[in-house]
C-alpha cells in the first residue's frame, strides 16, 4: 500500500513537472512529489532495489484479490524475516543505533553491541527492512554499521599491539565512525561531522575534529564515485541537485513565512517524538499481538484528475507522519531521519504552494516580479522538521550539501533555529527519548531551575561507602565481594583515618582472593602435611578429596588463609581515582561528569573518604530518575585497568611502602 502510493505519487509528480516545462513555466523546483521515489530509492541499498513486488503485481493484473495479496505479502515477508533474523542472531541490532552510540561514547559498555554477529544482523536486517518499502530510514543504522566496522578494525589492529590497545584510541575511532556513517549516507561530509557531534557528544575533543572530516570526506567520495562507476551518474555531484535562481532567490517579505514554517516544524517535531514514545509505551502494555485488518477496497488508481496538489500533499503528510512514527517502533534495524526529512519537505512544499496560490504573480520588488519558488520551501521544511526532531542545527548544512546550493542559507537557518527553540522547550530529542525508553544510562541536562544550583554533592552522595584498608584481611575481601557488585572499591589507609589512597577493581580483588585460596596452594599444604606425618597416600589427588579428614584440614587451612592480611604488592592500584570535594556544587558536578564521561566519583573532605556519588544520585537530583540495571558501566580510569604502566612507578611504590610501614607497625 505504502510503496504503491509512493510510486504513483512520484509518477504523478514527474508528469506534472514535464507539463510545466512544456508550458514554459518559470518555476523549476524540486517537488516533494518528485523527491518521494528518489528518496525511497536512496533509502534502499542496491540489494534492496528489487523489482519482485512490481513483477508479482503486474503478472496478476486480471485478479484484484491476488494483486492485493501479492502487494501485501511482499513487504510483510521481508519485514518478518528482518525482525526474526535480527532477534535470533543479535537483538542488539534492532533500532537506530545513534542512542546507543551516544551512550557508549559517554563511557558505558553495552554488551554484545559492537560484535561481528551484530554487524551481520544489522546489514542483512536493514537491507530487508528498507527493501520492504516501509517508511524507514538508514541514517541511524549507518552510524551503527560504521561504528561496528571501527570497533572490529580496532580489535584486529590490537592483535599487532601499538596504540590500538588503548581504550581512548578506540573511543576516538568510534567518534570518527559516527561521522562516517552520516557522511556516506547523505554524501555530506561537512554536515555529517557536525550532525554526529551534535547527536552523540555533549563535549567534543577538538583533536578528533580533523579525523572525523578526513574519514567522512573519503567515505562520501567513495559513495559518489561508486555511483559514477555504476553509470548512475555522469560525474560527482550533489545527491538531489536543485536549480533555484541565484540572482534573487527569495524576497525579504517571504522571511516571515519561512519563520512560521520553522515554528510549525518545531511543534511538528515535538509531536512526532511524543507520538513515537506513546506508541512504544502502548505497544509494551499489549499482551497480545494486534491484528490489523484492511476493510476498505483497494482503489484502482491513486491519481485522480480532480485531486489537486494541496489534497495530495496534505494526505501524504498525514499518512506519512503517523506511519513513520509507527514503523520506527518495529523491532528491525531502522532509522527515523529520512522519513522525518521527507515529511518536512512535503510540509514545506505545501506552504510553498500556498504562498504561490496567494501570490500567483509573485512578489513585486523594485518594479520586478519574482515568482514564488515552492521548492525552496520544501528545502527549508526538510531542514526545519528534521532539526526539530533531532535537536540539531547541522541539518541546515546537510540540505545545502544534498541540494548543492546555499542560496537559501538565511531562510533555512532562521527556520531551523526557531524549530529547535520550540521543540527543545516541549520534548526531548528523538534519540534522548529512545535512551529513556530503553532505560540506558544517561545524564540529563541540568535545566534552569534556581533550586538545582543550590544543591551540593554532600546533599546527594551515598555515605555508606564500601571500602578496603591496607590492613584488611582476605576475609574482608570475601565479604566485600559477596555483599556488593561494585566494579571498583575504594582503598583507604585505615578505618580510623579514612584517608583515600586509591581504588581497586573488582577483578583485581577476585584475583587476589583466588590466588590465596588456589588449588595449587591447597595441594602444597596437603603435601607438607603428608610429609610431616610420614605418609604418601595423600599425595594422590583424587583419593584425598574423598578423605573426610583431609576435607576438614582444608577447611581449617582456608580459615587460616582468610584471616591473613592482604598483600597488595602485586596488584594494580589506581592511585588517583576521580574525587570531588563535599561542597562541590551540582552544576560543577554535572559538568565534570559530562566532560569526562564518569560513572562515579568519590567524595572527600580534607583527603578523608566521606561518600560516593554516581549517575544514579546525579539523575535523582536533576529529575528523580532511578538506577538502570542490565548495563555494564565502565569504571573510572578504565585505561588503567588494561595496562599497569599507566600509573607512575613512584606512586605505586609509595603506596606499597605505606602498606609495608603499616604492616611493620602491627607486627611491632
Amino acid at each position: 500500500m505504502y510503496g504503491r502510493y509512493t510510486q504513483e505519487l512520484g509518477a504523478y509528480a514527474k508528469e506534472e513537472a514535464a507539463r510545466l516545462r512544456e508550458d514554459g513555466a518559470l518555476r523549476r523546483t524540486t517537488s516533494v512529489r518528485g523527491q518521494a521515489p528518489e528518496l525511497m530509492e536512496y533509502e534502499k541499498d542496491p540489494c534492496a532495489k528489487c523489482q519482485a513486488q512490481k513483477w508479482m503485481y503486474g503478472g496478476l493484473h486480471n485478479n484484484i484479490l491476488l494483486q492485493y495479496l501479492a502487494w501485501v505479502t511482499y513487504p510483510v515477508v521481508l519485514i518478518t524475516f528482518s525482525a526474526g533474523f535480527t532477534q535470533i542472531l543479535a537483538p542488539q541490532a534492532v533500532g537506530s543505533g545513534i542512542p546507543e552510540m551516544k551512550t557508549i561514547l559517554r563511557g558505558v559498555v553495552l554488551k554484545e553491541y559492537l560484535t561481528f554477529k551484530t554487524f551481520v544482523a544489522k546489514v542483512i536486517g536493514l537491507t530487508c527492512a528498507l527493501g520492504s518499502g516501509m517508511p524507514l530510514g538508514k541514517e541511524g543504522p549507518f552510524v551503527h554499521v560504521a561504528s561496528l566496522c571501527a570497533a572490529l578494525l580496532s580489535k584486529f589492529m590490537a592483535l599487532f599491539g601499538g596504540i590500538y590497545l588503548n581504550e581512548l584510541r578506540n573511543t576516538e575511532m568510534l567518534s570518527a565512525a559516527c561521522a562516517v556513517g552520516v557522511g556516506c549516507c547523505f554524501a555530506a561530509p561537512i554536515g555529517g561531522v557536525l550532525f554526529s557531534i551534535e547527536v552523540t557528544s555533549t563535549f567534543f575533543a577538538v583533536r578528533n575534529y580533523w579525523r572525523g572530516f578526513f574519514a567522512a570526506t573519503f567515505s562520501a567520495f567513495i559513495f559518489r564515485v561508486l555511483a559514477v562507476w555504476n553509470k548512475d551518474e555522469e560525474t560527482i555531484t550533489a545527491l538531489f541537485k536543485t536549480r533555484f535562481r541565484l540572482d534573487f532567490p527569495f524576497d525579504l517579505q517571504e522571511l516571515p513565512a519561512f519563520a512560521v514554517l520553522g515554528i510549525a516544524s518545531g511543534f511538528g517535531g515535538a509531536l512526532f517524538v511524543y507520538l513515537n514514545r506513546i506508541i512504544v509505551e502502548s505497544m509494551r502494555k499489549q499482551k497480545t499481538i494486534n491484528k490489523f485488518l484492511l476493510k476498505n477496497e483497494v482503489p484502482q488508481a491513486w491519481k485522480h484528475p480532480q485531486v489537486g496538489v494541496f489534497i495530495t500533499l496534505l494526505l501524504f503528510i498525514v499518512m506519512k507522519f503517523w506511519m513513520s512514527a509507527l514503523a520506527t517502533t518495529m523491532p528491525v534495524p531502522c532509522g527515523a531521519f529520512m522519513p522525518v526529512f521527507l515529511i518536512g519537505a512535503a510540509f514545506g512544499r505545501l506552504v510553498g504552494e500556498s504562498m504561490a496560490a496567494v501570490f500567483p504573480e509573485g512578489i513585486h520588488a523594485d518594479s520586478t516580479v519574482y515568482p514564488i519558488v515552492p521548492g525552496a520551501y520544501a528545502v527549508v521544511g526538510a531542514a526545519a522538521l528534521s532539526g526539530a526532531v533531532t535537536h540539531t542545527v547541522s541539518t541546515a548544512v546537510i540540505v545545502f550539501e544534498l541540494t548543492g546550493q546555499i542560496s537559501h542559507i538565511l531562510p533555512v537557518m532562521i527556520a531551523v533555529i526557531l524549530a529547535n527553540a520550540v521543540a527543545q522547550s516541549l520534548q526531548p530529542s528523538l534519540y534522548d527519548s529512545i535512551i529513556r525508553i530503553q532505560k540506558l544510562p544517561y545524564l540529563p541536562e541540568l535545566g534552569w531551575g534556581q533550586e538545582k544550583y543550590n544543591i551540593r554533592v554532600e546533599d546527594i552522595m551515598v555515605r555508606d561507602v564500601r571500602y578496603i584498608t591496607l590492613s584488611s584481611s582476605y576475609r574482608d575481601l570475601q565479604e566485600a565481594l559477596i555483599t556488593g557488585q561494585l566494579k571498583t572499591l575504594a582503598l583507604v589507609e585505615s578505618k580510623e583515618s579514612m584517608i583515600l589512597l586509591g581504588s581497586m577493581e573488582r577483578s583485581q580483588l577476585q584475583s587476589l582472593l583466588s590466588q590465596q585460596l588456589s588449588r595449587a596452594r591447597r595441594l602444597e599444604y596437603l603435601r607438607e602435611r603428608a610429609q610431616d606425618n610420614g605418609t604418601h597416600e595423600l599425595l594422590i589427588v583424587l583419593p584425598f578429596l574423598k578423605n573426610k579428614k583431609c576435607i576438614f584440614q582444608i577447611a581449617e587451612w582456608e580459615e587460616q588463609q582468610l584471616d591473613e592480611a592482604v598483600n597488595f604488592n602485586n596488584c594494580k592500584i589506581d592511585p588517583a581515582p576521580f574525587q570531588l570535594v563535599e561542597r562541590t556544587s551540582l552544576h560543577k558536578t554535572h559538568t565534570i561528569f559530562s566532560l569526562l564521561g564518569l560513572d562515579h566519583a568519590y567524595v572527600t573532605s580534607t583527603g578523608r573518604l566521606v561518600g560516593v556519588v554516581s549517575l544514579k544520585e546525579l539523575r535523582k537530583a536533576i529529575e528523580g530518575s532511578v538506577t538502570v540495571t542490565g548495563v555494564k558501566v565502565r569504571p573510572p580510569l578504565a585505561s588503567f585497568r588494561d595496562s599497569g604502566n599507566n600509573s607512575s612507578v613512584s606512586e605505586v611504590t609509595e603506596l606499597h611502602k605505606l602498606w609495608s610501614r603499616n604492616r611493620s607497625c602491627q607486627l611491632g
